[in-house]
């Protein structure tokens, strides 16, 4: 008795056509605003007065007060007056708070596998963000894989996510990995 399986290739030539799709630009409905900094330190722990403390941030590199690095990776929200987006998903009793492949405006993949895992981030950093900019950000998918697991067949997904100030600085760069089996 043979204990071979056949393995579905999910990297079809439509798959393999969204490496290198990027999406359309989106904008944060915000400015960066010492309030939303403040927030982010105090959840986040961070304990460098370079985030609040006016006269010590004048001494520093940045001359001014600045946002934690990794800030800009949640500037993006939901405008006031917006629909709330998982609204429709409430009475979805398998709905797992999370909208499987959409990332910063790029379309899902077509797979028919529903379960995603973090596979890692990578980020690079170029400079931080200050009280009162925009933050622009645009992502493309690098890479699309298929490898084996025990559990079978698993799809491997990066996206590159580059986030810039309205001044079109560089701010930083993301690339995820998202596992989907």
């Amino acid at each position: 008795m043979s204990t071979d399986t056949v393995t579905t290739n999910y990297i079809t030539d439509e798959v393999k056509a969204l490496i290198g799709l990027e999406s359309e630009w989106e904008e944060s409905c915000d400015v960066v605003e010492r309030g939303q900094i403040r927030r982010h330190v105090q959840a986040t722990l961070e304990l460098d007065p370079a985030y609040w403390d006016d006269d010590y941030a004048a001494g520093t590199k940045f001359g001014s007060v600045v946002a934690p690095p990794l800030f800009p990776l949640h500037a993006l929200r939901v405008p006031a007056g917006t629909p709330d987006p998982f609204e429709g998903r409430a009475t979805d009793p398998d709905f797992d708070g999370s909208i499987r492949g959409v990332m910063k405006g790029l379309v899902p993949l077509p797979i028919p596998l529903t379960r995603v895992l973090n596979g890692g981030n990578e980020v690079e950093i170029y400079q931080q963000a200050k009280p009162g900019e925009r933050i622009r950000v645009k992502s493309k998918y690098t890479d699309i894989y298929q490898r084996e697991g025990k559990s079978g067949p698993l799809v491997f997904l990066l996206t590159e996510t580059s986030y810039y100030n309205d001044k079109d600085e560089l701010l930083l760069k993301s690339v995820q990995t998202r596992i989907i089996r």
